[in-house]
């Protein structure tokens, strides 16, 4: 499988580390109601799609990167990769 870095270009799979939905991104405020709950569902409730699916994954012998990358599950084409911190910033997460 071939990666297409945002910065560094095309990238075997190989150079990085899968590290599971994209969704852990988007981890909850520990001073919210029900955070003990929302806590819990972050940690231990994950989807396994079949198609489309956002990714975390890890550039681990290259540049250290962290990426979202959107990829079929059963193709394994994938359409779209994104720095992480990217993501955050859209999604307010980070500065």
């Amino acid at each position: 499988m071939i990666i297409n870095h945002p910065l560094l270009g095309p990238r075997d799979a190989q150079e990085f580390t899968y590290l599971g939905d994209a969704s852990l991104i988007s981890r909850p405020d520990a001073q919210d109601d029900n955070a003990a709950e929302k806590f819990h569902d972050y940690l231990y409730l994950r989807d396994n799609p079949a198609g489309l699916h956002r990714e975390l994954w890890f550039h681990e012998t290259g540049d250290r990167s962290w990426l979202v990358v959107t990829r079929n599950t059963v193709t394994h084409e994938i359409t779209d990769v994104q720095l992480a911190r990217d993501v955050a910033r859209k999604e307010g997460r980070s500065k």
